[in-house]
């Protein structure tokens, strides 16, 4: 099974982050911890097929960097529907990043049970 990891830029990510969960893995090719994380993000993307995984450079996106207050890499962010919902710096192993997106989804779903019903 082939995860699917799109490279986004400011041109694609209105786009590409619109609905659903999207987990952006904000790095720099020059960061060796970005470098470590890659894998990680890899197999996250691997066992949650049902999520959109994209990475973000941010020495050749700047604006998305700065729009996202990214001041540190590698950073994690999810998305629901083009909103940010979480953030992380930092080396995060795959196991616990799908875990934690496995809850936000499953809050999602709940938040949006409950708005309905109302």
């Amino acid at each position: 099974m082939d995860a699917t990891i799109e490279h986004l830029t400011d041109a694609s990510f209105a786009n590409a982050v619109g609905e659903g969960i999207t987990v952006i893995d904000f790095w720099a090719a020059w960061c060796g911890p970005c470098r470590s994380m890659a894998p990680q993000f890899e197999r996250a993307a691997q066992l949650r097929p049902q999520y959109r995984f994209a990475k973000v450079d941010v020495d050749a996106e700047p604006a998305l960097a700065s729009r996202y207050a990214i001041r540190s890499i590698p950073t994690l962010m999810v998305l629901r529907d083009g909103e940010p919902i979480a953030a992380q710096a930092g080396l995060i192993p795959a196991e616990a990043l799908v875990d934690a997106l496995d809850r936000l989804a499953a809050a999602g779903t709940e938040t949006a049970g409950a708005r309905d019903a109302a």
